[in-house]
């Protein structure tokens, strides 16, 4: 009865109003589908994830991770990238204070320490092709190649976008669809330094294990 009576005591001028508010804010509608992409992102790598574990031990009496990781080398990768994600914290608060010269310096660090980590990465690579580690000679190595080169892809990717970013703020300025794409793409670098901290824990730390 006393659901009743609250529903007869809405006006209808009360709905008309609640259903001509309209969709809700881009920048919220943007924020939220790119949280999305990035929840899909690290379900595709949470696969990732688990194709390698299942099949570490399958490498089928080739080389095993124990023989072919240097830990120096992954180790200053690891270093490239944990301070290109800072740099690129840093070009987030340049942006939201409008200086544009900290904002470009501080993009360029991001984008070299990135394309220092992804040029390891590919030496890393080369050197295990070299020495006939490639993804055909075992499962352990094709769930190697999948996951690591996955990642590398998009590091890739984020780089070619850093560029396109700084092409924009240049010449359109800090305009709220450049903030907006900015903010995006930091949440992105974010997430790839996430996903590496795991793989050089599972992958790298633990592959030397005996």
């Amino acid at each position: 009865m006393n659901v009743a009576i609250a529903v007869q005591d809405i006006q209808p001028e009360a709905l008309i109003s609640a259903s001509e508010a309209g969709p809700a804010p881009k920048r919220i509608v943007v924020a939220y589908g790119f949280w999305i992409f990035l929840l899909s992102d690290i379900v595709m790598f949470s696969a990732l994830f688990a194709g390698y574990a299942v099949l570490v031990h399958a490498a089928a009496g080739g080389p095993t991770g124990a023989k072919l990781f240097n830990q120096v080398s992954v180790a200053i990768e690891t270093a490239c990238l944990l301070f290109s994600s800072y740099a690129c914290g840093l070009m987030s608060l340049a942006i939201n204070s409008r200086r544009r010269l900290d904002t470009y310096l501080l993009a360029a660090v991001t984008f070299i320490l990135g394309a220092a980590f992804l040029a390891l990465e590919i030496r890393e690579f080369a050197d295990m092709v070299a020495h006939g580690a490639t993804p055909q000679r075992s499962a352990f190595l094709s769930a190697f190649f999948a996951l690591v080169g996955c990642h590398g892809l998009h590091v890739t990717l984020g780089l070619i976008w850093l560029l396109v970013m700084m092409a924009q703020v240049a010449i359109k300025g800090f305009r709220p669809a450049v903030e907006r794409r900015l903010l995006c793409f930091s949440l992105f670098w974010h997430a790839l330094d996430i996903i590496w901290v795991g793989i050089f824990s599972v992958v790298y730390l633990m592959g030397v294990v005996p």
